[in-house]
Order: C-alpha cells, then structure tokens, then sequence
C-alpha cells in the first residue's frame, strides 16, 4: 500500500539540536516542507556518511524552506554522544528524532520489528503533513542528498504550479510538462 497522501500520524518526540534537547510533534511539521530521513542507528558505518551529505547540504534545504529529521530507533541521549565524538555527526545541526518506543518508525512503515531498527527510509511531507514523496532502501544503500533536495525541489514546483509536472532529471529552471493529448507519442 502506498504512503503517498498519507497524513504524518501523531506523535511527540525527544530530539538532540544544536547542543540541546527540544521535543518535537506532528503540529511542529504544518506550514513548511520537512524531510523524515530514517536510518538504522547511531554509531555505525553507512548512517553516518548519509547524516555527514545530509548536513553539507542543510543550508541548501533551509533556503527552500525545508526542514530535516534525521531519525532511528536510538534516544536523544546516544544522539548527543554520537554528535559529541563523530566527526561527520557533529557537523549536524538539524534535528535528531529519537523513537526508542517506535512509534515513528513503525507509522512510517520503516520498523523492523525483531530488530528494532529502521530501514534507510526517506520521507518528503507537504505543508499540509502528507507525504508527498518517499524511498525506502535495505540497511546496506546510502542516499544521495543532492538527488533529494532535486526531489524536494520538484515537489515544490508541482505543489505550486498545478498542472504542469516536472520530468527525468528535472532541476530548478528547467522545462516542465504540461500533461495533454498533444504530448502523447510525441515524448
């Protein structure tokens, strides 16, 4: 079943940001694009290159007005020690969802049950609290942040200029589509 429209569920969340602890909940994603970024746990090996692209690109994403949660199955507590001794972790400063109790990983369909781990799921939601977007990879795929900010980006567009679509490949400048018959064969 597909998550597409699906509206972000309720929760409350504890979250390590900027050398603080703050919770944060589902009211916190209305009125502005966010990025759920799940991944399997702290002091590993492939989440911390993801999380180290992810934060190189942050400024990027604030720019269009979209905000990044990094979260998995850890608290904020181990969050805080993994930013406080990992290199790539401490140039994060986006928000760092804890879910020891499960209960966002497991509403975004990301829970592996006997694990009590996340899969490596990406989720772009509207003002609105609607996925949009989403990919989910097995543990051994990294992401690509630049790839998700174009899918942010297309998003974007497609919110805002009802009727036209973005294509393969498509970035900020380039050509759309506007969907009708006259395209159709001639793509």
């Amino acid at each position: 079943m597909s998550m597409v429209g699906k509206k972000v569920g309720d929760f409350s969340a504890q979250a390590f940001v900027q050398g603080d602890f703050k919770t944060v909940k589902t009211a916190d994603l209305l009125g502005k694009w966010s990025v759920f970024f799940f991944y399997p746990a702290d002091f590993t090996f492939v989440c911390p290159t993801e999380l180290e692209d992810l934060a190189d690109n942050y400024e990027e994403f604030k720019k269009i007005g979209c905000e990044i949660y990094s979260v998995s199955t850890d608290t904020h507590f181990t969050h805080k020690a993994w930013h406080d001794t990992s290199p790539a972790i401490g140039k994060v400063n986006y928000p760092m969802l804890a879910d020891p109790n499960h209960v966002v990983s497991r509403d975004f369909g990301v829970l592996i049950e006997e694990e009590g781990l996340a899969l490596r799921g990406t989720f772009i939601i509207n003002p609105e609290g609607e996925i949009v977007a989403y990919e989910v990879n097995s543990l051994g795929i990294g992401r690509n942040s630049d790839e998700l900010l174009r899918k942010v980006q297309a998003a974007q567009f497609v919110a805002k200029n009802g009727g036209e679509v973005c294509p393969a490949k498509w970035k900020p400048g380039s050509s759309t589509l506007k969907p009708s018959l006259d395209l159709i064969g001639k793509l």
